[in-house]
């Protein structure tokens, strides 16, 4: 591909004068949501160009609106991938830089930030400037995992790394209960680049927190197939099931049949990397199995230093109020990152999907007050209910944002319905 730049005057142009920028909306709460129905916010879905590649180092330069789909579709056959990827692929670069997504390898290589090297952002008062972790560093960090609120990405400068195969090699291993479950964390983390896993987190007594440990690494030359893993099928989840579907007695079948579904205690096999990485997109519209009343998904870190207690009292807590469900992913989390507003802290993450209804707001109040008390913090890009008392109480860093934002942006033309809701913007 050509290293010459490419200037789309028409799709920068169209930032002009909007709050907020959009890519693909698959934020779980309100932070790519206007503050108002009139508000104007620029989707950048067809700002999806590849500016420049350089084949020797894997260093990329695209619009924002470029996503992994297409990244995995035209680099990872030339021995490229991103260094950070988080659970889905439907995803654009802005957002990821929005967000500073982590993925399963995050106790090794940290968030998508630290591996972006520039951005060409337009700014609140139409000024385009393009900053790095050396140029407007504090303009940098602030966009970094800051929700969009300081100006709109236009374009992304990022490095690649490169993969020796497309196929990754996977140790999974069914664990009995979650001190054992945590402990087997502790143990991969070392060895695997990459480390997630599901647990039941329905079950109450020795098998609270039972569940399936996955870990992978690339899979070498030798240890690949001689072909390319096949597209994923498309399966389309066929119908919007009612409220009353998902409800404890069939979570917890699913959640059983699941866990015994790993018949033998460990495996090691070759697998492709979406199934690997993605395994929710392998069927669209998922959320269909909530029914009319949406889902939330929260999420948090409880930081190293709490101690597995506090993994531990956070899943009883959960249990005692009702809020669990099938999906609920751990991950062992490495050194926080240099976004101001970023996510993970060194400690355990855990995100657990929730069937939207009344008790929802009073859920998530428990739940923070228990993670503030354990000193940790929740994932912006999945939040839609955390009140902004609990956030500041959260979040040490935030002062220093804010800083960023009256200097970049100072009469708070930016914002998004998240920002009205927990910094307290105009709506």
């Amino acid at each position: 591909m050509p290293g010459r730049e490419i200037v789309a005057e028409d799709i920068v142009g169209a930032t002009r004068g909007a709050v907020l920028s959009r890519g693909l909306g698959r934020s779980y709460g309100d932070s790519s949501l206007p503050a108002r129905a009139t508000d104007k916010v620029v989707c950048t879905r067809l700002a999806n160009r590849v500016l420049s590649f350089e084949r020797e180092t894997g260093v990329l330069r695209a619009e924002a609106g470029f996503d992994l789909v297409e990244l995995n579709r035209l680099f990872m056959p030339m021995g490229w991938f991103s260094p950070v990827t988080p659970g889905t692929k439907h995803v654009t670069l802005g957002g990821m830089v929005a967000s500073d997504v982590h993925g399963k390898n995050h106790h090794r290589e940290g968030c998508f930030g630290a591996h972006v090297r520039a951005m060409r952002i337009r700014l609140a008062d139409d000024e385009i400037v393009e900053c790095s972790p050396t140029k407007d560093a504090d303009l940098f960090w602030a966009t970094v995992g800051g929700m969009g609120l300081l100006g709109h990405i236009l374009e992304v400068e990022v490095g690649l790394h490169r993969i020796p195969s497309r196929w990754v090699w996977m140790e999974s291993e069914r664990v009995e209960d979650l001190d054992a479950f945590l402990d087997a964390l502790g143990r991969a983390a070392p060895v695997w680049p990459m480390t997630m896993g599901w647990i039941d987190c329905l079950h109450r007594g020795r098998a609270m927190g039972r569940g399936i440990l996955m870990a992978g690494r690339w899979a070498s030359a030798d240890e690949a197939r001689s072909r390319p893993p096949r597209d994923p099928r498309k399966l389309v989840f066929p119908v919007e099931l009612p409220d009353w579907a998902l409800n404890p007695l069939t979570a917890r079948a699913f959640n059983t049949a699941y866990y015994w579904r790993h018949v033998r205690r460990k495996v090691e096999t070759l697998v492709a990397p979406d199934p690997f990485f993605y395994p929710l997109d392998a069927i669209l519209e998922w959320n269909r199995a909530y029914g009319p009343r949406g889902f939330t998904q929260y999420q948090c870190v409880l930081p190293r230093a709490a101690g597995p207690e506090a993994v531990r009292d956070f899943m009883h807590l959960l249990t005692k109020l009702g809020a669990a469900s099938p999906l609920c992913v751990i991950k062992d989390c490495g050194p926080e990152g240099r976004g101001l507003l970023s996510f993970p802290l060194e400690g355990t993450s855990i995100a657990v999907d929730m069937a939207v209804s009344a008790d929802t707001q009073h859920i998530v109040d428990e739940l923070n007050a228990l993670v503030i008390a354990a000193g940790g913090r929740i994932y912006l890009t999945k939040d839609g209910f955390t009140r902004p008392e609990h956030f500041r109480a959260m979040e040490p860093r935030l002062p220093r944002f804010m800083a960023a934002r009256d200097k970049w942006d100072p009469h708070r033309r930016l914002r998004s319905a998240q920002s009205v809701r927990i910094l307290g913007d105009r709506a």
